[in-house]
């Protein structure tokens, strides 16, 4: 999952931020309204959290062209007016959930995990292949019964190796997935990850490297 966060308050900004991020959700943040959209133009994102009270281009705005762009992204509204008027008026304009300030930090990872449910195919909640089982809502992983410690960077490239059921993924492509904006395409994080994942899965290898294109999980 990708989330874009469009929060003006530097503080509350990083504090989801680096909650979300502690759930393996890549999180890109926006501090103004503008920011937001030029973000939103350059890259995919499953949800959308957003300030209603932002500035340069209004909460609202950046609502509406959200919307109006035919995308997939879900739009979890913040604000801190909690009145139902408010909450009919977000809602209206295109947001699917709405979350008055203060809010509980566990209430909000919970609805953007739903909402990311929403933006894309529905997929089991364990996956299994090569005789390792990832159970995602709980952030565990074991291979052949034995539990593996992982990151939150292995643990989220091992779940898009899953879900890709054998296809390849690139390196870009799990930077896009994964990584946030702030690590460069060049950058060999990607490769220093699987090593890493490699060794903690142990023999025999189930991660292959495709010479040129990337990376696959082999095995069924």
């Amino acid at each position: 999952m990708r989330v874009l966060l469009a929060e003006d308050e530097g503080y509350l900004a990083e504090l989801i931020a680096d909650g979300l991020r502690d759930q393996a959700i890549a999180t890109d943040v926006a501090h103004d309204g503008a920011e937001a959209l030029r973000r939103f133009e350059a890259m995919d994102y499953d949800v959308l959290v957003l300030d209603r009270d932002l500035p340069e281009v209004h909460g609202d705005e950046v609502c509406r062209r959200v919307v109006e762009s035919g995308r997939l992204t879900r739009i979890l509204m913040l604000t801190a007016s909690g009145t139902v008027r408010d909450r009919v008026e977000g809602l209206g304009l295109g947001a699917d959930d709405y979350l008055p300030k203060p809010f509980s930090y566990e209430e909000l990872v919970a609805r953007v995990l739903a909402l990311g449910r929403r933006a894309r195919p529905a997929l089991p909640p364990v996956l299994e292949r090569a005789g390792v089982v990832l159970d995602i809502p709980r952030r565990r992983a074991h291979r052949d019964g034995r539990r593996l410690d992982l990151s939150r960077k292995e643990f989220a490239v091992l779940e898009a190796l899953m879900r890709a059921d054998g296809a390849v993924l690139g390196t870009d492509d799990l930077i896009e997935q994964i990584w946030e904006e702030h690590i460069t395409y060049n950058s060999n994080a990607v490769r220093v990850t699987v090593s890493k994942l490699r060794a903690k899965l142990g023999p025999p290898a189930v991660i292959e490297t495709v010479s040129g294109s990337g990376y696959r999980m082999g095995g069924s």
